[in-house]
């Protein structure tokens, strides 16, 4: 540790050095400390992350029934078994996370409640210096890093989407947005409104239904819902049969994923037939004579955008116990005592809930400079969805839209260590994505394809995003199914990637 002078204010600044600096102690940044810390004994680094605690999403996010949309098998460490029912609560997420904080002693290498605001790389110096703030005390800190690892997600969690609907001001009951959602507030024999009808309407619809005196989820356009068991009938029987839990967790993995890829490969080839299965599954769910062209049958085609996933299909539970109902409209304007739809209907409400999505923010929104010029990554292009061209000794983590988050987590550590120590063979310190000739006048596109996947949280915060190109190695977005064999396989010595 070294002590340097602030120039504004002619004190003393204490800057700590580490090896590698990870920032974000969520599923990606706990995963990347575990690989560094395994292939890496000798290394220094740390993990600092805004939040009071680990997990980042499951921290943050405390609506009523909050849970995961993937299964626990791929969701979890492909090192650390998972143990319990397929789709896990956030409750049982925290404590697996701890487990592996705690098996790994990795608790102190992590520091909550520092935020990164800045990173600024120096060629000269050969390192970058992060500027971070304590949320507790206020005190600035400063560290220094050889390599830069961004596993903070790409949600930004401090700013959900609310649009801004005609008469919100004269609504009298109460309205909530899931990501701000406070700790006293009682739905009990209330009458709740659930605007939206993504991944969290549907956790939260049947989570509230249980005490409200009704909820209603009203949606400007279908989802695509899927019900599945909430544990798997293999790993009962796997379990019964005392398998252990290594092989159970691996057999379990391999059957997701398998599954996963053929759902994925029909939502391609043959989307009318995907959804002609989705719809038929949902059928004896629902009640007799429920519209489910009208409520569940999008005019996007399977996986364009998510496919919600309902454990032990609890929604369509509550709707067939009444508890809840569904309403396909827009909205024309809220009144004093709820919402007044475009056709005229009037759902009337003591709660509102505007589970409307969420927006990206690139990088947790810190501010890059490199030798002083600051980085627009708008102009930039990615490389192979793990590092971005120009931007020297930085990778980053960003999940698969169709399958686990954890599973393409997994794959990014494994990469990185793997460059890690080829950078240490080759007796390099530095190592940058660069265009190279052949890639003169190469098209550059958005960061995300329309035709490929759609979601509104996409969408909304495209221009803010880096680009992709027209080939390799600067594609991204793919399938687990295209980069679990490639991604290990990839040559280091690649001519994108130069060394110094």
């Amino acid at each position: 540790m070294t002590l340097t002078a602030d120039a504004a204010t002619g004190t003393a600044e204490e800057t700590q050095h580490v090896d590698v600096l990870v920032v974000g102690a969520g599923i990606s940044g706990i995963g990347a400390a575990y690989h560094l810390k395994e292939q890496f004994p000798g290394k220094s680094f740390v993990v600092l992350d805004a939040l009071d605690a680990r997990g980042g999403t499951w921290w943050t996010h405390r609506y009523p029934g909050v849970r995961s949309d993937s299964d626990l098998f791929t969701f979890g460490y492909r090192f650390k078994p998972w143990r319990g029912a397929s789709i896990a609560s956030s409750e049982e997420i925290l404590a697996y996370l701890d487990e592996v904080i705690e098996e790994n002693d990795l608790g102190e290498r992590i520091r909550y409640r520092h935020r990164v605001s800045e990173v600024s790389w120096s060629s000269e110096d050969q390192r970058w210096t992060v500027q971070v703030t304590r949320e507790d005390s206020g005190e600035t800190l400063r560290f220094t890093t050889d390599f830069l690892w961004m596993c903070q997600g790409y949600y930004n969690h401090s700013e959900p989407h609310q649009p801004q609907w005609e008469g919100l001001d004269r609504f009298r009951g109460v309205v909530v947005h899931p990501q701000q959602w406070p700790d006293d507030l009682d739905h009990a024999g209330k009458r709740v409104v659930v605007i939206g009808s993504g991944a969290t309407a549907a956790t939260l619809v049947p989570a509230m239904a249980q005490e409200a005196a009704h909820v209603t989820m009203l949606q400007r356009s279908p989802t695509f819902f899927f019900a599945r068991p909430r544990t798997h009938e293999l790993a009962n029987t796997l379990r019964a049969l005392d398998v252990p839990d290594e092989w159970t967790h691996e057999i379990l993995r391999r059957a997701y994923i398998a599954e996963g890829d053929e759902i994925i490969r029909m939502s391609k080839e043959a989307p009318e037939e995907l959804r002609a299965f989705i719809i038929e599954s949902m059928r004896p769910l629902l009640p007799e004579g429920f519209d489910i062209d009208k409520h569940f049958n999008p005019t996007y085609r399977p996986w364009q955008q998510r496919l919600a996933l309902l454990p032990d299909g609890d929604l369509f539970t509550a709707i067939r116990e009444g508890q809840a109902s569904v309403v396909t409209d827009t909205i024309d304007t809220f009144t004093e005592t709820g919402i007044r739809t475009s056709w005229g209907e009037e759902l009337k409400a003591d709660i509102v809930v505007t589970a409307t999505g969420f927006d990206l923010s690139l990088f947790g929104g810190v501010a890059f400079t490199v030798d002083g010029e600051p980085v627009d990554f708008t102009q930039r292009v990615t490389w192979r969805g793990m590092m971005i061209s120009g931007v020297p000794n930085m990778a980053y983590v960003f999940g698969y839209f169709r399958a686990s988050w954890t599973l393409r987590a997994d794959l990014v550590s494994e990469f990185v260590c793997r460059l890690l120590a080829h950078m240490e063979k080759r007796g390099t310190t530095t190592v940058v994505p660069t265009l190279r000739p052949e890639d003169a006048g190469m098209q550059l596109r958005p960061w995300g394809d329309p035709e490929n996947f759609n979601s509104g949280y996409v969408m909304r915060t495209m221009h803010l995003m880096f680009k992709q190109g027209d080939r390799e190695p600067w594609l991204h977005l793919l399938e687990y199914a295209e980069e679990r064999d490639s991604l290990p396989a990839l040559e280091l010595d690649d001519t994108s990637l130069v060394y110094g």
